[in-house]
């Protein structure tokens, strides 16, 4: 199959486009680095030509709201314009899940945008909800470490290996559209805090934690509220066994 990926330069497109090439497909990259504007929709659809599916991965850092919902709803609107009229069959959005319970940040609310946008298409659709990654608890330390010491609020997550995620992308967009979302999760629940600090012991650095919801993360988010749903797929490496491989940073 001939398969696109938006945002192919980035930490999960990269490596969906490595599992696609993996199994035997075409996978096409869509960047800003090919010369694909998603914002403009220069250059997509000659990208698109002859795609059977698209999955979308891309990623916007900002802490902005309305920025944030403004790139995913013009990049959404444009990608599935592109589709419809090169006659592609499926649309896979990676999402995070949780975003239906109440979680308030201005990534979710793009990211809930999104959804929408792709719910209501008239393109075919899948969306993969996935928990957050392994490092992710050290990437939020460093937002915030001044001094050796960094506020972090006690989150329960799920953590799931980029690989394991990139793996089911690409099988899911090799299927038929499910026409619905499925959550995809580590194997085993984690607290946010002892995260970040076996994460900063596993790369010998000290750090002093500090817990608080009066952070990056409010109370919106506490308790089950980032944890998948009963019948998640759950990823095969484990938090533990990204700690044994020197807890890697790939953002890089």
């Amino acid at each position: 199959m001939k398969i696109a990926v938006a945002g192919s330069t980035g930490r999960i497109g990269r490596l969906a486009i490595k599992a696609l090439q993996g199994a035997g497909h075409e996978a096409v990259r869509i960047s800003r680095s090919d010369g694909i504007d998603l914002l403009t929709g220069d250059g997509l659809d000659a990208a698109l030509a002859g795609a059977e599916a698209v999955v979308d991965c891309l990623n916007n850092p900002s802490q902005d709201e309305a920025e944030v919902v403004h790139f995913f709803g013009t990049t959404t609107r444009n990608l599935l314009a592109a589709e419809a009229r090169a006659g592609v069959g499926h649309h896979v959005l990676l999402s995070i899940v949780g975003l239906d319970n109440g979680a308030r940040s201005p990534h979710y609310a793009g990211k809930r945008e999104q959804e929408r946008l792709v719910t209501e298409g008239q393109v075919p659709w899948s969306i993969v909800r996935v928990t957050q990654f392994h490092d992710f608890a050290a990437m939020v330390t460093g937002w915030l470490e001044q001094d050796g010491a960094a506020t972090i609020a006690p989150l329960l997550v799920q953590p799931i290996d980029q690989l394991d995620v990139a793996a089911v992308l690409a099988e899911v967009a090799a299927g038929a559209p499910l026409r619905g979302k499925i959550d995809v999760a580590g194997p085993q629940p984690q607290d946010l805090v002892d995260m970040a600090r076996r994460s900063y012991a596993a790369r010998g650095r000290p750090i002093r934690l500090i817990p608080t919801w009066h952070g990056a993360f409010d109370q919106s988010m506490a308790g089950d509220v980032m944890l998948p749903g009963e019948n998640a797929r759950l990823g095969a490496t484990s938090f533990e066994d990204w700690l044994a491989a020197g807890a890697p940073d790939s953002r890089g």
